[in-house]
């Protein structure tokens, strides 16, 4: 059995029990909101906690500066979510958001940017597109795919521009990365926008219906009808536009495309999608916790900080909440199937 209909059979029961017993009713709406936005109230009560023992910290630029610096990667993790919910991830995000910009710097001087931003796209698209192929046409572990797919992508940009960042222009979305309205950054409300895209196509379209149940079980969809290939094929094309966005948008912010200016996004993405809550199985991930973990992630670096702790610890602090959460993902399920 599915953990889809585990779940199913559990929430079943749970409200057949609440329906003859009001006081089990009641605790279970609050377990049930608690335990559905448990990563909103651990962000208030962090943000609350930070904003008293750190002035710093409350200051409205730095409270800006947090939305912008997760608005890019905020972008990349929706991308990756839908990827993971197919029952697979990308390990060459990284590799590909850093070719984008270099692209896009490129052509920039060139052609302009209205071109610019095409090739960008386009490119990231094209490498989603080929990682689709090898995971769902081919059979390829998304594993190795990705990771060959990311040394590859790395060592045509390495000798490309010999090592080498790319100067281009881009007053325009220099503008946009670093402007802001009613004191909320711009780059931030694309990150909300392309996440509402993401939402709605998850929870209101057959394809988004197809993602989950591909990502549950692939073999009993297959049976069901669902063409399984042609889902998780698109689910990489639209990683891929995902990265190609964020790849335009990291250019966008100092006019230059590096070579390893997205190296940490694979780690970083991954770790958003698995914080909140997303299956590494496959078949579940929530839109609006994938939100809530990029604004964690990004007040936890920012809180250390703003505090004087080392960079050092932000990734021994990161690893820890993304083991924490699978922990917590593991228990979950078996308690679930119990």
């Amino acid at each position: 059995m599915s953990s889809a209909l585990v779940t199913q059979a559990v929430q079943q029961h749970a409200q057949v029990e609440a329906r003859t017993n009001p006081v089990v009713s009641a605790k279970h709406r609050v377990r049930t909101l608690l335990a559905r936005h448990s990563l909103w109230i651990a962000l208030i009560v962090l943000v609350a906690v930070l904003a008293v023992v750190s002035e710093p910290f409350r200051n409205i630029a730095n409270l800006q500066n947090i939305l912008m610096q997760n608005g890019i990667i905020g972008i990349v993790a929706m991308g990756m979510l839908v990827m993971m919910i197919s029952g697979g991830f990308d390990l060459s995000v990284g590799a590909v958001g850093s070719a984008v910009a270099v692209l896009t710097a490129f052509v920039s001087t060139t052609l302009g940017l209205p071109a610019a931003l095409a090739a960008g796209l386009a490119l990231g698209v094209i490498l989603g597109a080929v990682n689709g192929f090898f995971i769902a046409k081919v059979g390829i572990n998304s594993f190795i795919a990705t990771f060959a797919l990311a040394s590859i992508v790395t060592g045509v940009i390495l000798v490309a521009t010999g090592g080498k960042s790319v100067v281009g222009r881009s007053p325009e979305l220099q503008v946009f990365a670093y402007g802001s309205v009613a004191g909320i950054p711009l780059l931030f409300m694309a990150f909300l926008i392309f996440a509402t895209v993401t939402w709605l196509i998850l929870t209101r379209t057959k394809w988004g219906h197809w993602i989950h149940s591909a990502g549950a079980n692939a073999h009993a969809s297959y049976l069901s009808g669902v063409p399984v290939s042609a889902v998780k094929f698109a689910a990489f094309v639209f990683g891929g536009f995902s990265v190609g966005l964020g790849g335009i948008l990291l250019f966008g912010q100092s006019a230059i495309g590096q070579p390893t200016g997205a190296e940490a996004w694979p780690l970083s993405a991954i770790a958003i999608c698995v914080i909140g809550g997303t299956s590494l199985s496959g078949g579940v991930g929530r839109v609006g916790n994938v939100i809530a973990a990029a604004l964690l992630l990004g007040v936890v670096s920012n809180g250390l900080n703003q505090l004087g702790i080392s960079p050092y610890w932000q990734p021994a602090v990161t690893g820890t909440i993304i083991l924490v959460a699978v922990v917590a993902d593991r228990l979950g399920t078996k308690r679930q199937r119990s």
